[in-house]
């Protein structure tokens, strides 16, 4: 379950948990914010789990698998994104977790009776896929919300312009919910009058989320969505490389990073189009961000 951070992977799969639990006989969930450890996460599954009849093994890999074939089991990791090395393209593994890496390409290829669900705000090699009918491996990336109904508790009116508010901040949950404290404080609910104010409006707090998002970034990243930035409209990938110190691999490259990382998107026209997503495009606005 894949999407930019804030935009509800965690939410969705919670969801998912409380109306399937009892199809698993253990469910472990493990945040990779806190611990990273897959010996620690093995040994969790390994004290909830029925021992009898379990073939051990001295590799823990191959434990787990023995455990995910003989029971049903539920295994979520969630931030898996802390796997992966800041600074970098999307998706590389920090050397001390490349156990993680070899476990993800198994789970694609060896047969068992459980579920593992692996949430991330960027994707790598091992989380891509088709989703052909018969693969038993699917990823679901996360879009904006447009259901207006998502504004009912939060306290708004101007209800005619909920939907005009949703789109200029992509439908994304965390964003929203910030705008709208800060409509409700500020203009008193009233978002015509947000709306009316000059440009995208940015509340502190979501700029700090896209501050860590952009601090992620490798420097050919960055250089690829600052000059992005600088357009209000997609442009080719031709008018993307004037002014920019990359050669043609290094941009190719730095394009599919970022769309791993779901801040821009690739529009099929006469011409191959690249556009980056409006709200990150204003942060690099406001904060000249470097």
């Amino acid at each position: 379950v894949l999407g930019l951070p804030g935009i509800g992977k965690t939410t969705l799969v919670k969801r998912f948990v409380d109306l399937n639990q009892e199809d698993f006989d253990v469910v472990v969930w493990k945040s990779l914010k806190f611990s990273r450890s897959l010996d620690s996460i093995i040994t969790d599954i390994f004290t909830n789990v029925n021992l009898d009849n379990l073939i051990i093994t001295d590799n823990a890999i191959s434990q787990l698998f023995n455990i995910l074939s003989q029971q049903r089991c539920l295994l979520i990791l969630d931030d898996v994104q802390e796997l992966f090395n800041p600074g970098q393209l999307a998706g590389q593994y920090k050397s001390e977790y490349e156990d993680y890496k070899t476990l993800f390409s198994r789970l694609r290829e060896i047969n068992h009776q459980s579920c593992v669900i692996l949430l991330s705000q960027e994707q790598s090699q091992e989380m891509f896929c088709l989703n052909n009918d018969l693969s038993p491996f699917k990823h679901l990336e996360l879009k904006g919300l447009t259901d207006t109904n998502f504004f009912n508790p939060l306290g708004l009116s101007d209800e005619n312009n909920w939907s005009t508010l949703m789109a200029a901040y992509e439908g994304h949950p965390a964003y929203l919910k910030d705008v709208a404290n800060l409509i409700s404080h500020v203009f008193r609910g009233k978002v015509a009058d947000f709306l009316a104010e000059d440009g995208l409006v940015l509340p502190a707090d979501t700029q700090l989320q896209l501050k860590v998002v952009f601090q992620r970034l490798s420097p050919i990243e960055k250089q690829i969505i600052l000059k992005l930035s600088q357009f209000d409209q997609p442009i080719t990938k031709e008018e993307l490389k004037q002014g920019l110190d990359l050669s043609s691999m290094a941009l190719i490259n730095g394009l599919q990073s970022l769309t791993r990382r779901y801040l821009i998107k690739i529009i099929a026209a006469d011409t191959i189009l690249v556009d980056l997503s409006g709200v990150f495009r204003e942060y690099l606005r406001i904060t000249g961000d470097k």
